[in-house]
């Protein structure tokens, strides 16, 4: 073979190993995981987009009672939605680490990688600084180049260092509240007065200062600027999630070739905690402000977050496998699209409520009104995703950010075969 071959012969073989995913070897498993985990989010997202981030910082400070619809709206996210979603997203981001960039001596797939993480993080910042402050794809953007140089681990040790460090931060999570509570209600009174303070009046000036003129970009900008403090610690949190994900994903657990028993345990162990954290939590909001009825069960059982993100993954699974998928395939159009949505939930949320151009909900919804705004998004989401992937290969941003990462236009209109 000539050198001139080689080089047509190498070329060839990059470009074959850089192609995009075909729709016929994508992953169900992860496509249905991701379209629940991005709905999910929105539910737990909502208060962020209607409140500033003041109002979730002090009880006291809500410009609203959890009574009625707004303390069922309220409990129904706490104990079902906060945490969880954000879990599996971060643990689904790891396995696309490995899906993107491949092992670590894959050259070609890591240069891909890095591009695909800097585009990324632009996203992010545009995403975080010009339409909301939560964004998180900055955050896994600089994440992911950490991960990365982990891609190679085997799935036991992923597992084990990822869960382990998982595991510590639930314990954590679990023990302080029922310590803080064991100490009395005198510590208790001296923890809480230790928190952030911030007033009822302080979080409707903050209303009133996103509806005036250019103040919503302002506002959050400044929100952003908060916000990258809790993100950068965060990176200890995030990491060892994305580290379990990966490994997870890899033993098969993610992609459905567990064990039925392995799943139905795991389903069975998140129900179990989520009965104690439900009734818990209720008599936590019944109580109304400054009550700790339950001795910092509620707060205990809210936790361990992941097990009931495994829980739903389990079945998810398990749904899928015995005869449910009917149920599940709906889930995987969104998840295909999960940029796209993701974004597109901003884009809605933030044109309702905050945007000069939409009608300025801000500051007016309490949290069961929201599960109404919540509810459209999906069914819109639910319809939209598979009717876009009917006529296209994926969705616009994932097109965009595809494009960008590969530095070429990128087909995206499905080609119908000859």
């Amino acid at each position: 073979m000539t050198a001139a071959e080689l080089t047509s012969t190498s070329r060839a073989e990059a470009d074959s190993a850089l192609a995009p995913v075909a729709p016929k070897d994508r992953i169900f498993h992860l496509d249905m995981l991701r379209g629940w985990a991005v709905l999910g989010i929105l539910a737990v997202n909502a208060m962020a987009f209607a409140w500033p981030m003041s109002a979730e910082m002090s009880e006291a400070a809500r410009p609203f009672a959890l009574t009625g619809a707004n303390g069922w709206g309220h409990w129904v996210t706490d104990v079902f939605f906060a945490d969880k979603f954000r879990t599996l997203f971060t643990m689904l981001f790891g396995v696309s680490i490995w899906l993107v960039g491949g092992e670590r001596f894959d050259e070609a797939r890591g240069k891909l990688l890095r591009r695909r993480l800097l585009w990324l993080g632009l996203f992010g910042l545009i995403h975080g600084l010009a339409f909301w402050f939560g964004d998180i794809l900055l955050h896994y953007a600089y994440c992911g180049l950490i991960m990365m140089m982990m891609r190679s681990m085997k799935a036991s040790k992923l597992i084990w260092i990822g869960g382990g460090i998982t595991l510590l931060w639930g314990f954590l999570a679990t023990a302080g509240p029922l310590v803080v509570a064991g100490l009395g209600e005198d510590f208790s009174a001296k923890f809480e007065a230790g928190m952030p303070q911030v007033t009822r009046e302080e979080v409707m000036a903050t209303v009133q200062a996103y509806g005036a003129g250019a103040g919503a970009w302002v506002e959050n900008a400044k929100a952003w600027g908060m916000a990258q403090g809790v993100s950068i610690p965060m990176i200890m949190v995030s990491l060892p999630l994305m580290m379990l994900g990966l490994g997870l994903f890899k033993s098969g657990f993610l992609s459905g070739r567990s064990p039925v028993w392995l799943y139905a345990l795991i389903a069975a162990l998140a129900a179990v905690n989520l009965g104690i954290f439900g009734v818990a939590d209720l008599t936590d909001v019944r109580a109304g402000l400054d009550a700790d009825p339950t001795r910092g069960v509620a707060a205990a059982a809210g936790g361990l977050a992941p097990l009931v993100t495994l829980g739903y993954v389990s079945l998810l699974i398990l749904m899928t496998r015995f005869g449910l998928k009917a149920v599940t395939q709906v889930l995987a159009p969104v998840g295909r699209m999960a940029f796209t949505n993701y974004l597109t939930q901003t884009l809605i949320m933030s044109t309702l409520f905050y945007m000069p151009w939409g009608p300025q909900w801000f500051g007016t919804m309490g949290p069961g009104a929201l599960w109404g705004v919540v509810g459209a998004i999906w069914i819109a989401q639910l319809i939209w995703s598979p009717l876009w992937l009917s006529a296209f290969s994926m969705g616009p941003f994932e097109w965009a950010w595809r494009c960008l990462s590969y530095g070429r236009m990128m087909p995206l209109r499905k080609t119908v075969a000859a």
